[in-house]
C-alpha cells in the first residue's frame, strides 16, 4: 500500500473509459458530521487539484476513486482509503491499470471495484482486506461494467454499458446476470430495510427513481427527480437526500410529494455537488470545481 501524502482529494461526474490519458474534471470529497457535540462539522477529505469521486462509507472511514496523474501528464485511477481515526489517505490498489466504484461485499471482507484492464474490458474485482490474499476476478464473463451494488446475499445489481445501458442482476452463486430495466442512470442503492434496490434511469427523458425487488422480480416506479439530478443516497428506510447545485434536500420514499431541504452547503462547495453516500449521521459529498 502507497501512503498518499497529501491529506486532500475530489469527485465528478460519470467514469467510463478503457484508457486514461487527459488529466479528468478535478473534483473534491467533503465529509459532513452530525454526530459532535457542537452539531454538524464539515471536512475536506481531499483537495480540489485532480479527480477524487466516488465515496463509500464504512464504519472507520471511506474508500474513493482517485485520479493519479504521471510525470507525462497522463492518469488513470486507484482506490484509496481515508482512515478516520489517523485522518490519513492510503492508496490500497496502486497498480498500472485503473480501478474506481468501490464498494464494500456482503461478507465485510474484500472491497469489490471495476477494473478497466489491460485490454480495456471493465470486470469487476474484489480485493480482499487482508494484505496476504491477491485480488481476483468476480466474474471472468460479464462486462462492461460501469457501476454495481451488493444485496445481503452475495446478489447484486449492476450498470452494464450498451445501447442502452441495462441494469442486470445476478449473484456470485448464479454468475448469469438477466435485464432488469433499461436506460439506467448511475445511482445504484441497496435497501437492506425491504431487502431491494434503488436505482435511478431515464423515462421519457426524465430521470426517475425506481425499486427493484429480488424476490418478486418486480420493478416499480416511486417517482421523478429535478431535471438536474442523477445521484442520490439513502438516509433512512423512509428518506432519500440529492443535491440540487450545492444544496441538499430530504425526499419520503412513501410519500415522494414531501420534499425538504436539508443542508445548504454553499459556504463549503461554491460548485455543484454530484455525488452523495450516507452511513451512521455521516454524509460524504463530492464537489465539482
Amino acid at each position: 500500500m502507497k501512503l498518499i501524502s497529501s491529506l486532500l482529494f475530489v469527485a465528478a461526474g460519470t467514469f467510463f473509459t478503457s484508457h486514461v490519458n487527459a488529466a479528468m474534471p478535478k473534483s473534491e470529497i467533503l465529509l459532513a458530521d452530525f454526530d459532535t457535540p457542537y452539531g454538524m462539522k464539515v471536512s475536506r477529505i481531499t483537495d480540489n487539484k485532480s479527480y477524487n469521486n466516488q465515496p463509500f462509507l464504512v464504519d472507520t472511514g471511506l474508500y474513493y476513486t482517485h485520479e493519479v496523474i504521471a510525470e507525462t501528464g497522463q492518469s488513470q485511477t486507484d482506490i484509496v482509503f481515508y482512515n478516520f481515526a489517523t485522518k490519513t489517505s492510503v492508496n490500497i490498489t496502486n497498480t498500472t491499470v485503473s480501478e474506481y466504484s468501490p464498494t464494500l461485499m456482503p461478507n465485510q471482507q474484500a472491497l469489490s471495484a471495476i477494473v478497466v484492464e489491460e485490454d480495456g474490458k471493465q470486470k469487476l474485482w474484489q480485493y480482499p482486506l487482508a494484505n496476504e490474499q491477491n485480488a481476483s476476478r468476480i466474474f471472468e464473463w460479464i462486462e462492461p461494467v460501469g457501476y454495481h451494488a451488493w444485496g445481503a446475499e452475495n446478489d447484486l445489481i449492476m450498470f452494464i454499458l450498451g445501447e442502452p445501458h441495462t441494469l442486470q442482476y445476478t449473484s456470485i452463486a448464479a454468475a448469469k446476470p438477466r435485464v432488469i430495466a433499461a436506460d439506467i442512470g448511475r445511482t445504484l442503492v441497496f435497501d437492506k430495510h425491504t431487502n431491494s434496490y434503488l436505482f435511478s434511469y431515464n423515462k421519457d427523458n426524465q430521470h426517475w427513481v425506481a425499486r427493484f425487488a429480488p424476490q418478486t422480480e418486480e420493478v416499480s416506479d416511486l417517482f421523478r427527480l429535478p431535471d438536474s439530478v442523477q445521484d442520490f443516497a439513502l438516509i433512512d428506510q423512509k428518506t432519500l437526500a440529492y443535491a440540487v447545485n450545492n444544496r441538499i434536500y430530504k425526499r419520503s420514499l412513501t410519500e415522494p410529494e414531501v420534499v425538504s431541504q436539508w443542508l445548504d452547503l454553499r459556504r463549503f462547495c461554491e460548485g455543484s455537488i454530484s455525488r452523495l453516500n450516507y452511513k451512521h449521521n455521516k454524509l460524504a459529498f463530492v464537489c465539482n470545481k
